[in-house]
């Protein structure tokens, strides 16, 4: 089989070896992406193409979900928030949604409430259906009806605190109008910018020859997010509320009610709007929206589907990064043709080598699109695509462009395959090495590699590892080449350089003394941040924050680590790899942590180079252990619990939502760190076991009294 076949294997034609590798391969070209899309501003595939990334590795996690990692994206939402503004800590947190790209799509959804609710196909279901508004989303708290604060969703959990910016919005109530509201009220939805402002603001931008905006998102966030709200305050901008957060008092059984409420209360809706019965109803609505779409004073790029009754959705609750009770289902990309100019290839801080579609610019959908990711070899090799080649691109919604692929009919003559480098671009010209069952090349060159040195440092400062204000991707660079850093520690070093730095353009008095007290604020560090800061390969943020949890300080996790990998290089030398000892077991124990993830985790601390490092860096740094959960309070927060059985009074999706909810780890196998073994009819060998071990076993209706 070629290497292009298998990239393209069918998921249900994956081995667990396979399913394990493209998991991997997934997650980090998500994390790529979702870097460039949030904090480069600088995205490189369409989000037709970004959601089939999820999309595969949604369907690679249903079918193998032993194999999720603790990264996954599934896992993941949004971004951090940016420097400049305060935080807001969410006491809801803001999630994305789920997608659905075609009718069996909205099937599943269906199919998937009525399985969790236990639901007959005959029992009503209604669901709301609105129009996907295409601006950013945006959380208003009211007091006592009056706006007390507003902030962005950030990465879900903290968001950017843009009060002052938010009180600039005309049709935006400052106080809220009738009677009824609840002392606490949060209002969420979505800021945006109509078609006619946006090319009226467009025009005022060209004729002051200041930045001309892509689209009307981009226009919406880059004015609610001005540091200045004078800025702000110039921009046309609205605000649709049709959701919530923190209330103090229920906005009525149903979003049909709540929506009433919210519109009496003096908030613009997102019409038009329909209550529907069915799969039937939903496509009819999506239909009809996807037609009328040209003419909507604003830019949706699909709809979105709720279960109406409330306290279903509170039944259904949440994944990791998505409600159970609802969906978008997206419209399809839009396309252009033009021409491929040259395929360039970028180099990753994990050596990762992606080759770079370098088009000749055009407008796809009000977007001028001019270089595309072509993600792999493979890729490339699949859809045939050569330099000199007429090509299609797509993008869908906003941002991101892709290579859909080529025009046979157009391609020239003396075209020839692309081939793909076997040494880095890098000056050190090192063999470019791919491990057997992936599909990403990478250069051999480690930290040698320049490429890789820089771009470990820019990860470092990025705003989910150190987020030191001032010290940006262009910085860093320059100070690489100046030699003022080569390593992370030099970097809280720099104050022994400050007149170096000030030699340099650009840099006075105050923008100097701004960056050090940027970097000496960053010495105290969360352990979580600053594992993830470390760049292991395939430790992301949802990682590095269960081993923060699991080991609580950094001496437990280093001491832990390095006892792993002497046991797992002890195994390797007896060829008994599957003797491996207890510390390299209990890290693969722990839920989300496979062994090609614990490899890579362990090997890291087995490396010396990477050790000095770290001594480096402890010498600088303060690395505060991981705080408590919040849930620490409930009875079952921070306990292992297996469901064994038939349960009667959920199904046993809505038992693990609920355990997970208070705290709780949810194993799917018994073992002697089990706390909780919950019993429902016909347990068959995990009750047997869990017996044998003597640990905890509950009925169900004692597993409801200890978790109240």
């Amino acid at each position: 089989m070629s290497k292009a076949a298998r990239a393209a294997k069918a998921v249900e034609d994956l081995s667990a070896d396979e399913a394990a590798a493209e998991l991997a391969r997934l997650a980090a070209l998500i994390a790529q992406h979702d870097r460039l899309y949030h904090e480069q501003d600088a995205p490189m595939i369409s989000d037709a193409d970004y959601d089939a990334l999820r999309q595969r590795n949604e369907a690679i996690e249903a079918r193998f979900p032993e194999l999720q990692r603790a990264d996954s994206p599934s896992l993941k939402v949004g971004a951090a928030p940016a420097a400049g503004f305060g935080k807001v800590q969410h006491s809801i947190p803001m999630l994305s949604l789920g997608n659905a790209f075609a009718p069996e799509d909205v099937d599943e959804f269906l199919a998937r409430i009525r399985r969790f609710l236990g639901l007959d196909d005959g029992e009503a279901l209604e669901v709301m259906a609105e129009p996907k508004i295409d601006g950013l989303s945006c959380a208003l708290r009211y007091e006592d009806g009056e706006l007390v604060q507003g902030a962005t969703r950030g990465d879900g959990t903290t968001g950017e605190e843009i009060t002052a910016n938010v009180r600039t919005i005309a049709d935006l109530p400052q106080k809220l109008k009738g009677k009824g509201w609840p002392e606490v009220l949060e209002v969420r939805g979505e800021v945006y910018m109509s078609r006619h402002d946006f090319a009226a603001l467009n025009k005022r931008q060209e004729e002051a020859g200041a930045k001309v905006f892509a689209n009307p998102r981009n226009a919406a966030a880059g004015s609610l997010r001005q540091l200045d709200p004078k800025i702000t305050a110039e921009r046309p901008l609205h605000f649709f509320g049709y959701a919530w957060g923190q209330v103090s008092a229920p906005l009525g059984a149903t979003v049909t009610e709540a929506r009433d409420r919210l519109q009496s209360w003096g908030f613009s809706l997102n019409e038009p709007s329909a209550l529907c019965n069915g799969r039937d109803d939903l496509l009819a609505y999506y239909e009809k929206i996807m037609a009328e779409r040209a003419e909507l004073p604003f830019e949706i790029d699909g709809v979105v589907y709720k279960v109406n009754r409330l306290d279903l959705q509170e039944r259904l609750g949440f994944v990791s990064r998505a409600p159970r009770w609802a969906i978008a289902h997206k419209f399809p990309a839009e396309r252009a043709e033009t021409k491929l100019n040259a395929i360039t290839i970028q180099v990753g801080r994990t050596g990762a080598l992606t080759p770079v579609a370098n088009l000749e610019p055009i407008s796809v959908g009000g977007v001028v699109v001019a270089r595309a990711t072509l993600h792999n070899e493979d890729e490339i090799a699949r859809k045939d695509v050569r330099e000199g080649d007429h090509v299609i691109i797509q993008r869908a919604g906003d941002v991101i462009p892709q290579v859909v692929s080529a025009v046979l009919a157009k391609r020239p003559k003396n075209s020839k395959h692309y081939v793909f480098p076997t040494t880095c671009p890098c000056p050190l010209a090192t063999p470019v090495v791919r491990p057997k069952g992936e599909v990403v090349a990478r250069c051999s060159g480690g930290l040698e590699c320049p490429h890789q040195q820089v771009r470990q440092l820019m990860h470092f400062v990025s705003r989910n590892a150190f987020d030191i204000e001032g010290l940006g991707v262009e910085n860093i660079q320059e100070f690489w080449d100046a030699g003022l850093i080569k390593a992370p520690a030099d970097i809280f070093r720099l104050r022994d350089h400050r007149e170096a730095i000030l030699e340099r353009e650009r840099w006075a008095e105050q923008s100097v003394a701004n960056l050090l007290q940027a970097i000496e604020d960053r010495r105290r560090i969360g352990l979580d941040r600053f594992v993830y800061a470390l760049g292991i390969r395939q430790i992301g943020e949802a990682t590095a924050k269960l081993l923060a949890r699991s080991y609580g300080d950094f001496a437990g996790l280093r001491t832990a680590m390095i006892a792993a990998e002497k046991e797992r290089a002890a195994a390797a030398e007896a060829r008994k790899p599957e003797e491996v000892g207890e510390t390299y077991a209990e890290l693969c124990n722990i839920e989300g942590i496979g062994m090609s993830m614990a490899d890579d985790l362990v090997g890291f601390f087995g490396e010396d180079h990477n050790l000095a490092v770290l001594n480096d860096l402890a010498g600088e740094l303060t690395i505060e252990a991981v705080a408590a959960p919040a849930t620490s309070d409930s009875p079952v927060a921070g306990k292992t619990v297996v469901f064994t059985g038939s349960l009667q009074t959920m199904t046993r999706s809505e038992a693990k939502a609920k355990a997970e909810s208070l705290g709780a780890k949810v194993a799917g196998s018994v073992s002697k760190k089990t706390d909780y073994v919950v019993i429902g009819a016909d347990a068959g060998s995990k009750a047997k076991k869990a017996e044998a071990l003597g640990l905890t076993m509950l009925s169900e209706e004692e597993w409801q009294n200890l978790i109240g």
